[in-house]
């Protein structure tokens, strides 16, 4: 079981890191992009776009902190 656990916190610590609203606003994006994409229309503006403004919202959060 320890293996299992420890196993599990790699992943955790590998996906998720040191900031969960981006691992979620990753998820999400890929999300949009495949459900955008799934209707035909052109879809590879998204990930782009949601990374940029992950960057913006990481960068201004970690400016207020300090």
């Amino acid at each position: 079981m320890r293996y299992v656990r420890a196993f599990g916190r790699f992943w955790w610590e590998f996906i998720v890191g040191d900031d969960w609203r981006i691992a979620v606003g990753v998820v999400i994006a890929l999300a949009a992009c495949a459900a955008v994409a799934a209707t035909g229309a052109p879809a590879w503006w998204i990930v782009p776009l949601a990374v940029a403004a992950l960057l913006f919202a990481s960068l201004r959060r970690a400016a207020r902190q300090g």
